[in-house]
């Protein structure tokens, strides 16, 4: 397993949880990170992802809510998810790619974490 996922869990609306993800330094060091998910019947959708460089990029439904970082000294990112709404219940996927060539890269992705947020 090349990524391993944590943290997921039942929440109630309005609440909060952390999700975390370790990799090997190999790995980390150089991919951009990331959280996606999927709930039934949709496509997965990407979450957040930060660079090696901490640059981070989340989708529109989140901003504002969930916080993605890094900790280069384990190798570990993650998403902390505050004032979670009933529509953020997902799957969620911890996701790494490192590039390969100029129009080609890795991915790595992590088992599924079940987030559940009730109303």
């Amino acid at each position: 397993v090349q990524l391993q996922a944590f943290g997921g869990g039942l929440v109630q609306a309005g609440g909060s949880l952390r999700l975390s993800c370790t990799t090997s330094r190999n790995i980390f060091s150089l991919a951009t990170m990331g959280w996606y998910r999927q709930s039934p019947g949709k496509q997965r959708e990407l979450v957040a992802e930060i660079t090696a460089r901490d640059r981070s990029n989340y989708a529109d439904s989140v901003k504002g809510r969930f916080t993605i970082s890094r900790d280069s000294a384990k190798n570990t990112v993650y998403l902390q998810m505050n004032s979670l709404k009933p529509e953020d219940t997902a799957i969620y996927y911890c996701h790494g790619s490192v590039m390969k060539t100029l129009l080609d890269k890795y991915n790595y992705w992590g088992q599924g974490t079940l987030v559940t947020v009730s109303s």
